[in-house]
């Protein structure tokens, strides 16, 4: 879609707007490996768009990265990193950390247990954290403790933070809140933590 054109010769996505990159999967998935190159000449073509994508698999942006990528990455790319829990954060961000990305977001979706990223968050080149609880009939308890403190680590660090969705299961002061799908986002925009 960023590509194509309507009758007039115009692109169908205007100039300016944010292209969430492959949501349903992950963008380094072995998988990809065929196309993944004409995703980063999209990329390329439309510089007057942003592009943002998520992943656990950072660990394998300099096998994936484009011959032209550079130090810093392309500018016009958000690169999010997840993590669930410290095991993952511990393995995930000192890569992250050092990874020739320009625009980095460290999405702990789902939020699984609580995680120290002060560490990872200092230096100023992370430009969010974005916090939820896990979706579905499966979901494991999303404890909003840990989320609070994912908070206040943002705030120290002076790095915007937003809580997106509760999860099917918050824990808080105690009490299991079990919540619909439907409503979860909602729910963590009542929560009014968000930094910015």
């Amino acid at each position: 879609m960023p590509v194509k054109r309507d009758r007039k010769g115009n692109y169908k996505i205007p100039s300016g707007r944010m292209v969430y990159t492959c949501f349903s999967s992950d963008f380094f998935v072995p998988e990809a490996d065929p196309w993944r190159p004409a995703a980063w000449e999209m990329m390329r073509t439309r510089s007057d768009l942003h592009f943002l994508f998520i992943t656990k698999r950072i660990d394998r942006l300099a096998e994936c990265a484009p011959p032209d990528w550079g130090a810093e990455g392309y500018p016009n790319v958000t690169i999010c990193c997840t993590v669930e829990n410290q095991d993952r954060a511990d393995y995930r961000l000192p890569i992250y950390r050092d990874a020739p990305v320009r625009h980095k977001i460290i999405v702990c979706e789902p939020l699984l247990g609580p995680i120290d990223l002060m560490p990872w968050l200092k230096g100023g080149r992370v430009e969010e954290v974005i916090a939820g609880g896990e979706s579905g009939p499966d979901a494991r308890i999303c404890d909003f403790g840990w989320v609070l403190s994912l908070r206040e680590q943002c705030r120290a660090a002076g790095v915007k933070f937003t809580f997106r969705q509760t999860g099917a299961v918050l824990l808080k002061e105690g009490r299991i809140y079990r919540i619909p799908r439907r409503l979860q986002h909602a729910q963590a925009r009542k929560a009014g933590i968000d930094l910015r």
